[in-house]
């Protein structure tokens, strides 16, 4: 069967898929085919030099002069679909693959003008699933920095005084807005860009994707779940630890034990052909055999109702799965490890580290200690 003709049609800072097929960065859109093997990039004069540089395909042509050849023969100016049809019909092409999310105003001419298209699910590249040793040390890289900012924070919170129910930094109330711009600035001298840090506390933990806001309490549950992007690489790190400035309650202490000892499950039980909804399945079990029980209680869900964790690499969420669905693990995926417990009166507990599935197992890249008072 021949190769699949592939093509995309996006800008591939935004699109995870076409920077991996060209491992060029451009703002605008621009058009990528790949034909019986070979890598091809449509893009406007304005930064065809620059890709002639930097992508890594076999030609890069310039629409503006495919504009100008098409005009000469046809007449009439060309839209982009018009360039693109002209090019594939001279290259003998009729069937394309293109990504699930592909663009209805290109997809549609495209039909008229009588190319034959399929969709694939995403990831479109599925290459990418599987990490190399070079996507290895690039969430690596990504992770040291991030454990860096999560460790300036610890510091900060450690130097923070507490006054009744409340924390003060250098004689200030200290918040979630102050303690998410020390992490943000740690990150961005070590290269990387923080977006949507989570530094929650109290009540707000009990909802996983709670940023936070506000005066960050002692005695509390304070959740900081970072996710930066490396600027040079692009490659993503994901990382939450929680901890408490002062005293936890023993309720939190049971609940920070149990979460703790839900990640151990998983990291024994990931490797190479395990189905990650076993190992989810496993870490439930745990929770409610401890009397931690799922479920909506009070109008909202409560207890450990998020999947184990995801695919982690050129996006921060990507395949595979571990949760509820069926999704086997593979030998060189990149995978978080994130169990949680969230409760009403209490508060919630969130662990994460960043595996890589081995054959027989799985190694743990993250190294930043876990620890639940401060």
């Amino acid at each position: 069967m021949p190769e699949d003709n592939l093509l995309m049609i996006d800008s591939s800072e935004d699109n995870a898929d076409l920077y991996f097929a060209t491992r060029f960065i451009a703002p605008d859109s621009f058009v990528f085919v790949r034909i019986r093997g070979k890598k091809y990039i449509l893009i406007n004069d304005l930064e065809i030099d620059r890709a002639k540089k930097q992508a890594r395909v076999d030609a890069v042509l310039s629409t503006s002069k495919l504009a100008r050849a098409f005009k000469a023969t046809t007449g009439r100016s060309p839209s982009l679909t018009d360039i693109l049809g002209a090019f594939l019909k001279k290259k003998k092409v009729r069937d394309l693959l293109v990504p699930a999310n592909f663009q209805v105003q290109y997809c549609e001419p495209l039909k008229r003008a009588g190319f034959r298209i399929r969709y694939k699910p995403l990831p479109f590249c599925g290459g990418r699933i599987l990490k190399d040793r070079r996507e290895l040390g690039a969430i690596r890289q990504a992770l040291v920095a991030t454990e860096r900012a999560a460790g300036k924070a610890v510091q900060t919170l450690k130097k923070s005084v507490i006054r009744g129910n409340k924390l003060y930094f250098h004689g200030k109330p200290l918040t979630s807005e102050f303690l998410k711009t020390v992490i943000h600035r740690s990150l961005l001298e070590d290269g990387c860009t923080g977006e949507h840090t989570i530094v929650s506390c109290g009540p707000q933990t009990v909802d996983p994707h709670h940023r936070g806001s506000g005066p960050l309490k002692a005695h509390q549950p304070i959740v900081m779940d970072i996710f930066p992007r490396n600027d040079t690489t692009r490659y993503y790190a994901d990382f939450t630890r929680t901890v408490v400035r002062g005293k936890a309650s023993p309720r939190l202490k049971k609940i920070y034990a149990a979460v703790e000892a839900g990640q151990e499950i998983a990291f024994r039980m990931i490797r190479d052909s395990i189905d990650g909804k076993k190992v989810h399945d496993a870490i439930q079990e745990y929770f409610t055999g401890l009397g931690f029980r799922t479920g909506f209680m009070g109008g909202r869900a409560q207890g450990f109702f998020h999947s184990t964790g995801h695919g982690l690499g050129l996006e921060v969420h990507e395949s595979p799965r571990i949760g509820r669905g069926s999704d086997v693990l593979k030998e060189g995926q990149v995978v978080t490890v994130e169990p949680g417990l969230y409760y009403k009166g209490t508060g919630g507990v969130r662990l994460e580290d960043v595996v890589v599935v081995t054959k027989k197992g799985c190694t743990n890249l993250t190294k930043f200690p876990k620890f639940l008072e401060i």
